[in-house]
């Protein structure tokens, strides 16, 4: 964790060019699993100071087309970059874009069904996460959202199991995710952001309009991708799990790292105007 740097000590020209900002969403905005007003505030701001925020999460569809209707964020990509949601509001409008057919989709949920079985019949305590009736594409095994937490080597279980199967898995704060299928958070919001914003993310220019903050494994994909990235402090207990790192680190946890984030944003944008 000593490579990470500081946010404070990141210059203000870093945010000054900011057009958008992804960020994931459990232990990110959250904290103890609630969207505190203070994040939520920040999020007003940001949009009204003209930063697009786009939650970048592993959480359900279901969950993803309020997000983007209620929230004021620019889009969504959901389940680990198994779609994303785009809603304008002016003209009432979604736009739903999945990295599979659905016909892909249910075929892969009839596989998981399997993969759930062995689970939750080698795993004791695990338990498919609460959220998972709203899914479309992945399986969420929780191992501390609602069950006691489980220790390390049952979470490597589960991700051995996925893996076995010949799925993708992913560990979050909150959850192990499996899938059929090599999409990422990152190869989702490439495509989102090259349809629906016209903003080519890895050319110099992209890079320098873009931010990602986020906190667990999962997010690996775009902390190694972005130039711009951080992490907020509590990515100090999945560290060892992360593939990638992001640059910079805050010193508050969870929402509260994101709210400092913002300020540092915010504060760029006003000295430059």
């Amino acid at each position: 964790m000593n490579t990470l740097e500081p946010i404070s000590d990141a210059p203000s020209d870093t945010w000054r060019s900011l057009r958008f900002l992804f960020t994931d969403i459990d232990d990110t905005l959250t904290t103890d699993g609630m969207l505190r007003a203070d994040a939520y505030g920040m999020l007003e701001k940001l949009h009204d100071a003209g930063i697009v925020v786009i939650p970048v999460t592993g959480r359900p569809a279901g969950w993803c087309d309020m997000i983007t209707r209620f929230w004021p964020v620019g889009a969504i990509v959901g389940e680990n970059g198994a779609f994303y949601f785009h809603y304008e509001q002016c003209t009432r409008r979604m736009t739903r874009q999945f990295a599979q057919s659905a016909t892909q989709r249910a075929s892969n949920r009839s596989r998981l069904k399997d993969v759930q079985a062995e689970v939750l019949r080698m795993v004791p305590g695990a338990a498919i996460a609460s959220d998972q009736a709203y899914r479309e594409a992945d399986l969420a095994i929780d191992f501390c959202e609602d069950v006691a937490r489980l220790c390390d080597d049952d979470i490597n279980r589960i991700v051995g199991i996925f893996e076995a199967s010949g799925a993708t898995a992913k560990v979050s704060s909150i959850h192990v995710n499996g899938w059929f299928g090599s999409h990422d958070k990152l190869t989702m919001t490439r495509q989102l952001m090259h349809q629906e914003f016209d903003c080519e993310i890895a050319t110099p220019k992209g890079q320098q309009a873009c931010a990602f903050i986020g906190d667990s494994p999962n997010d690996a994909p775009m902390f190694g991708f972005f130039k711009n990235s951080i992490g907020v402090s509590n990515i100090a207990d999945l560290a060892g799990r992360c593939e990638a790192l992001p640059k910079w680190i805050t010193e508050g946890a969870s929402g509260a790292g994101f709210c400092e984030l913002a300020q540092h944003i915010l504060a760029a944008r006003e000295t430059s105007t």
